[in-house]
C-alpha cells in the first residue's frame, strides 16, 4: 500500500495511526500541502478532491476520506478491530469520531484558515482566536460525551478506537495554536494512554519523513 499525506495534516495522522494498530506497512508519499502540492495535476490524477490523505491499496485502487479509508482497514485487517463489534458500541464510537472529523476540523483545517487570511483580511490574532473558539468548543462537547461514559483508559474503552484515531491529531493541532486543554480530564486522560501507546509514537508527525521541524 501506498499513503499520500502531509505529516500535519490531522486527516493524514488518523490514518497513520489506523495503519501503526494494525501494524501494516506501507510507502509514505509526501504531499505537502503548503507548497500546494496536492493542487498539481499529478496528484489530482489520484484524488479528484484535491485532498489528503489518498490510500493507494495493493490493487493499485486509491481512496480518500480518512473515515473511509480507516473503516476500510478495519473492515480489510480486523485485528485489532477499531469499531466495537455490537452496533450501539459502534455507533457511540462513530457518534465521538465524527464529532472531532465532522464538528471541529472542518473549522480548522488549512483551507479554511487560508481563506481567513487571504479572501476575508483576518489578521494572525483574529485567526488564532477562532481556530482556539472551534476546537475548544468542540472538546468540551467530546468532554461531555464522555463523561456520560464508563470510565476507560481509552476514549470507548482498554484498548484504542477510531475515537482516539481521530481525538489524538486534533489534540496536536490544537496544541501548534496555544489551545486551552484545561477542564477537559476525561479527554486529555485518553489523549496521554493513546501517546503512551507505540502505534500512536510511531504516526506522529515528528516521526514522519517529511517533518520540516
Amino acid at each position: 500500500m501506498k499513503l499520500y499525506n502531509y505529516f500535519r495534516s490531522s486527516a493524514s495522522f488518523r490514518v497513520r495511526i489506523a495503519l501503526a494498530l494494525k501494524g501494516l506497512r506501507y510507502d509514505y508519499v509526501p504531499v505537502h500541502l503548503v507548497k500546494g502540492e496536492h493542487q498539481q495535476s499529478a496528484y489530482a490524477a489520484l484524488s479528484p478532491s484535491l485532498l489528503v490523505p489518498t490510500l493507494e491499496t495493493d490493487d493499485g485502487v486509491h481512496l480518500g476520506q480518512s473515515m473511509a479509508i480507516i473503516e476500510y482497514l478495519d473492515e480489510t485487517h480486523p485485528q485489532p478491530a477499531l469499531l466495537p463489534r455490537d452496533p450501539l458500541g459502534r455507533a457511540r464510537v462513530r457518534a465521538l469520531a465524527q464529532l472531532v472529523a465532522c464538528e471541529i476540523h472542518p473549522l480548522n483545517n488549512l483551507r479554511v484558515l487560508k481563506y481567513l487570511t487571504r479572501e476575508l483580511k483576518v489578521d494572525d490574532e483574529a485567526k488564532a482566536n477562532w481556530y482556539r473558539h472551534w476546537v475548544r468548543d468542540g472538546l468540551e462537547a467530546f468532554e461531555r460525551e464522555l463523561a456520560q461514559q464508563t470510565a476507560s483508559t481509552y476514549c470507548c474503552g482498554e484498548t484504542p478506537t477510531l475515537a482516539d484515531c481521530c481525538l489524538v491529531p486534533q489534540i496536536f493541532n490544537g496544541r501548534r495554536f496555544n489551545t486551552s486543554f484545561d477542564g477537559l480530564p476525561r479527554t486529555m486522560a485518553a489523549f496521554d494512554a493513546c501517546m503512551a501507546h507505540p502505534a500512536f509514537q510511531q504516526a506522529q508527525p515528528s516521526s514522519c519523513p517529511d517533518n520540516e521541524g
